[in-house]
């Protein structure tokens, strides 16, 4: 579903709610590199697999070509071989996105969470449109950052974080080890952002089908959700926006618009 809507950005906000350990306020951004096909193949019984991500230039001649790279390297048996792409124009977008999220919700600092170090071409490309959009918004501070040390240093003083960008398997990882510092995927919701306007908003924990008819689910992480996907409606729609988005409603009836709106997700 993410790619039917051209997803920017997969967003994950983690807020320590009043009862929990951490008081601190940590918003991360995941960038919206999520896999739209594996192209796999076996030679001599090895397997090769590499995962395709949206952006430029990524189609069918881009599978084919990989086809052709697996049958030259001869990779032998128990050998696992997995190329990693990522694309000039989705790594820009991402950035600009989170700058501009930045900006539009009254956060200082931007931080780019990669692994330059070691996949120097991948996550160079990706860190290098991170600091070219960064030039251009000066207004917000910008600072890049290891994944392994975000990680540490997450756990150690997350309110040190504000907005953190990165590609979409280090977000997978990070935004589970925030969601444990404030009790839980239980308490998680995220939304996934596409160029078009459309979004789509899901909790992060998948179905946890063992206590499926139980009554024992945790529903913050969904309620949470479904709140965000009226207030992204009711704004999207713009019929009743307060003066300081651009409207002339009451706080009222932009709060009473909101209200409707979580009643019709039923």
């Amino acid at each position: 579903m993410r790619p039917g809507v051209a997803a920017v950005a997969a967003v994950r906000e983690v807020d320590a709610m009043a009862g929990s350990a951490w008081v601190s306020k940590v918003s991360r951004l995941l960038g919206a590199f999520h896999n739209t096909k594996q192209v796999t193949r076996g030679f001599a019984g090895g397997v090769q697999t590499v995962t395709l991500i949206p952006g430029d230039g990524i189609g069918p001649e881009i599978s084919a070509s990989v086809m052709k790279i697996f049958d030259a390297a001869k990779i032998v048996d128990g050998v696992v071989q997995s190329i990693k792409l990522i694309t000039e124009g989705a790594s820009k977008r991402i950035a600009e996105f989170a700058f501009e999220y930045a900006r539009n919700n009254h956060r200082s600092n931007v931080t780019a969470v990669h692994k330059a170090n070691i996949m120097r071409m991948s996550d160079g490309l990706f860190l290098q449109k991170c600091r070219e959009v960064a030039e251009n918004c000066k207004d917000i501070k910008f600072n890049e950052m290891y994944l392994d040390t975000v990680c540490l240093n997450m756990v150690q003083d997350p309110s040190q974080f504000d907005v953190l960008v990165m590609p979409n398997l280090y977000g997978d990882i990070l935004s589970d080890l925030c969601a444990g510092l404030i009790g839980g995927l239980g308490v998680t919701p995220s939304g996934n952002i596409g160029a078009n306007g459309v979004a789509i908003f899901e909790s992060v924990h998948g179905t946890a089908p063992d206590i499926a008819g139980k009554d024992m689910a945790n529903p913050t992480a969904l309620l949470l959700t479904k709140i965000e996907a009226a207030c992204f409606a009711t704004i999207k729609d713009g019929k009743s926006l307060t003066k300081d988005l651009g409207g002339n409603s009451k706080c009222s009836d932009f709060t009473e618009e909101i209200c409707r709106r979580v009643k019709d997700l039923d």
